[in-house]
């Protein structure tokens, strides 16, 4: 708090919510909870390709004995026939086998590509011109233009080309959620509430098998009806959220950043000060000159070793998903399970990040994904029942940690970074992330014959990913910093 001649009551937005507001009060809660819903609908577009882009049950038309994809090769089109009908997925309908079978991976990897591209895209619009709700909103309907376009593609190229769009459009979703859900609350509670969207994300994953169940005769309706849910969300809930006020108030908008205050503070059933003036961060008028992430050798180190995390943590993560066809079990089943450790993580990551600090929590959990990944490769030797089942098990732990290492990596970034700069460097993270997610398809697509080597690779790179964050800084209990001046001078002090 500063005094000054005009007798105001001079607080920064971090004094504002932990004196007047309340760190984590009813408000707070809500309005976290209002902005992660359309990361559901994100991990629903994520992994749609688990069924979309399947390879169905052939059998034989004479006998109705069912075939190995493999023995489809050479055999006349007339003597064999797709189970569940020829439109149940993208590989029935053009027939994506034999000699065709790797553009399989093409449209999900340029899907991650796309997302990949897009996240430097959002992530400086929602930083500088349009904000953080502006862009959430934008990606929401572009997002469902593009998919809801999906469901009437021709041909593969065309199918490809619009995942790739459609991984360009909603990249903004889950970085935008994340930091409107965390710059609204106090330090201690940004762990927990950055959890929220990945709360979200676990029911879109375990709505997806039934969404895909019900749908599983057309892969182009089950696209239409994933698209209309994120329009809802777009034109009917969004509208209501607000914008961040640390964002509002770096771009000089400070009686709109108080107003948001205010509505925060009426919710929770208080009231701020007549007299409130926000403090400016430090050299605001200047930041679009001296405030440059890539001049600053010390933050050029943090984003890199922050985006070689990214890559193997999204590596892993999107990897064990997409791998699960590969596991001869039920499909279903299999990403349903999947689900369910995604809503274990979130609960156990709040806890978790109440209590922990960052830096070893996130290499812990990557070395135990790693670990279950080799132990999962070397299962796969066995093709009995009771190893199917154990495969099952162990890959649904190995996905567990790894989708703990996933959320906990997001409000890691969130806290190694500044306002000012904050949403760029959450959307490289997010390019990290869909780079290793653009390279996990192919490696699925080898272990449709060798499972073992795709598994133990995904365990290896787990592993060398939790090293990475030794050359880190602990952030636990930190409070955030506006400028990356006032970053740099803080981490200065010693604790």
């Amino acid at each position: 708090m500063q005094e000054n001649p005009n007798n105001k009551y001079e607080l920064t937005i971090d004094e504002v919510i932990e004196q007047h507001i309340g760190p984590s009060g009813f408000a707070e809660i809500l309005h976290a909870l209002f902005v992660s819903i359309p990361v559901l609908f994100d991990a629903q577009t994520s992994f749609i390709s688990i069924y979309s882009d399947r390879q169905p049950a052939a059998r034989l038309v004479a006998t109705g004995t069912a075939i190995e994809s493999s023995s489809l090769c050479g055999l006349p089109t007339d003597k064999w026939e797709w189970i569940g009908g020829k439109r149940s997925s993208v590989v029935s309908e053009w027939n994506l086998i034999c000699q065709h079978k790797f553009l399989v991976a093409l449209p999900s990897t340029l899907f991650f590509v796309g997302s990949l591209v897009g996240s430097g895209v959002s992530g400086i619009l929602a930083d500088s011109s349009l904000g953080r709700k502006k862009t959430l909103f934008l990606s929401c309907f572009l997002a469902f233009s593009t998919a809801f376009s999906i469901s009437f593609s021709p041909n593969i190229w065309i199918y490809a080309f619009l995942r790739f769009m459609n991984g360009f459009f909603r990249s903004g979703i889950g970085s935008c959620c994340v930091v409107l859900a965390t710059e609204t609350v106090g330090k201690k509670w940004r762990g927990q509430t950055g959890q929220y969207g990945f709360f979200f994300f676990a029911m879109g994953l375990l709505s997806l098998p039934v969404m895909a169940y019900f749908e599983r005769s057309s892969w182009r309706n089950l696209y239409r009806t994933m698209s209309y849910l994120l329009l809802g969300y777009a034109l009917l809930m969004l509208p209501f959220s607000l914008e961040s006020p640390r964002w509002l108030l770096i771009k000089g908008r400070n009686n709109e950043a108080i107003t948001v205050l205010k509505k925060l503070a009426r919710l929770n059933g208080k009231k701020l000060p007549a007299d409130l003036k926000l403090i400016d961060p430090p050299k605001r008028v200047n930041q679009s000159s001296s405030e440059k992430l890539w001049k600053r050798k010390w933050a050029v180190k943090r984003v890199l070793m922050v985006m070689i995390a990214g890559f193997g943590t999204g590596f892993v993560y999107y990897g064990i998903q997409l791998n699960a066809e590969n596991l001869k079990f039920n499909l279903y089943i299999a990403v349903l399970v999947n689900g369910v450790m995604e809503i274990l993580a979130f609960f156990v990551g709040t806890v978790l990040l109440g209590i922990m600090n960052r830096r070893p929590l996130f290499s812990s959990l990557s070395f135990v994904a790693g670990l279950f990944c080799i132990i999962c490769g070397v299962l796969s030797l066995q093709d009995t029942t009771a190893t199917k089942w154990l495969q099952l098990a162990v890959v649904a732990l190995g996905f567990f940690a790894s989708g703990l290492a996933y959320n906990i990596l997001y409000t890691y970034c969130i806290e190694l970074f500044p306002t000012a700069v904050r949403n760029l460097a959450v959307s490289l993270l997010r390019q990290a992330f869909m780079l290793g997610a653009a390279a996990a398809p192919w490696l699925v697509a080898v272990g449709r014959k060798s499972p073992i080597w795709s598994f133990i690779t995904f365990g290896v790179v787990s592993v060398l990913t939790g090293l990475v964050s030794f050359f880190l800084k602990e952030t636990r209990n930190v409070p955030f910093c506006e400028t990356l001046s006032q970053q740099k001078q803080a981490e200065e002090v010693p604790n």
